[in-house]
């Protein structure tokens, strides 16, 4: 009886239109996360980058050296994952056919940006990285643009 009641009254009464970034109601964008990942990612390469592999016939140090070498790997990959899903919930729901006025080329920003983070999960490119963040500090700008601000960019590195 109660539960009918509760169905008949949720039926009748409209609910909001919502919009955020994880399909509920808390409407919190940021392109911060985006920006921290993309870090990630280039501080990753530059590691990478600087290892140099142990002489042969040393089993233990081959060893430690394969071993961190897949681990900055497996988080510049992870990190560069982290950055296309943030970019992709902007574009995708932050970001309003409105939007394309102020920014002609927002879908080319953000289909780039997100080609770079690919880019990155399968390279070792510091070039690349590089250009992720050039990418990500311009999504920075026209997010914080669009909301009538202009939030400096800061890099924690």
């Amino acid at each position: 009886m109660l539960r009918s009641a509760l169905s008949t009254l949720a039926c009748a009464l409209p609910a909001p239109v919502a919009e955020a970034h994880c399909d509920g109601p808390c409407g919190v964008y940021d392109p911060a996360s985006a920006r921290v990942a993309a870090e990630a990612v280039l501080s990753m390469t530059k590691k990478l980058k600087a290892m140099e592999a142990p002489a042969s016939g040393d089993a233990a140090a081959l060893a430690a050296y394969n071993n961190t070498f897949g681990r900055y790997v497996a988080i510049k990959e992870e990190e560069a994952q982290k950055t296309k899903k943030e970019l992709l919930i902007l574009w995708t729901d932050y970001f309003k056919p409105d939007h394309l006025a102020t920014f002609p080329d927002l879908h080319d920003t953000f289909w780039k940006a997100a080609k770079l983070c690919s880019a990155c999960k399968v390279n070792i490119d510091q070039a690349k990285a590089e250009e992720l963040m050039a990418a990500v500090e311009k999504i920075h700008g026209m997010f914080w643009q669009s909301k009538g601000r202009s939030d400096a960019w800061v890099t924690a590195s």
